[in-house]
């Protein structure tokens, strides 16, 4: 079977009630939501409540999601608005060493002050830009995807991305950061 087969059945599964396929569709997309939310409030135990108040709206909602082979997708737009929804309420962000978040695996320190700089600008970028730029380099999500996940069109988001990328190179304007901007930029 299938993998894309597999979540479909999980999803129909967990629609018609089962736990535990619910909890087989989320274990492997855990560390992926979590990232998500922990970018935008910057706090580990704000980005855990985020994280468990988006699974029970997954969990409460599943039974309304039509296209069971979108569940990744559909999932990640919970988890941006709950981010979003609880950024608003609460209107504070306080910042985590970027040492726990752990796409900053083992760096020698002067790999760790640029990878420091870098997690900064990007959390000070508009929400639309730093949005597109996480979905698309960090979750490594198509920019097909990525519109999908914003409900906007392919057009918007690459836009973003490349006017995100703009900006980050603005903030930053050292070599690291303009030999990542080109590489990337080549890549799109």
């Amino acid at each position: 079977m299938s993998i894309t087969n597999l979540q479909n059945s999980l999803v129909e599964k967990a629609q018609n009630g089962d736990e535990q396929a619910f909890y087989d569709l989320i274990k492997p997309l855990q560390k992926q939501l979590y990232r998500m939310a922990y970018v935008y409030v910057q706090n580990e135990n704000d980005a855990v409540d985020i994280f468990q108040q988006a699974i029970i709206r997954a969990y409460e909602g599943l039974p309304k999601l039509k296209e069971p082979q979108y569940f990744t997708t559909w999932m990640t737009r919970i988890v941006i608005n709950c981010s979003k929804t609880y950024i608003t309420k609460y209107q504070h962000t306080e910042l985590t060493e970027p040492q726990t978040f752990d796409l900053l695996e083992a760096t020698p320190h002067e790999r760790l002050e640029e990878e420091f700089d870098l997690w900064q600008a990007l959390a000070s970028l508009e929400e639309k830009y730093k949005t597109v730029l996480l979905l698309r380099f960090y979750q490594d999500y198509t920019v097909r995807e990525i519109a999908e996940i914003l409900a906007c069109p392919e057009g918007t988001v690459k836009t973003n991305i490349r006017r995100g990328l703009q900006r980050l190179r603005q903030q930053l304007k050292g070599a690291y950061i303009d030999e990542w901007v080109k590489s990337v930029e080549k890549n799109n």
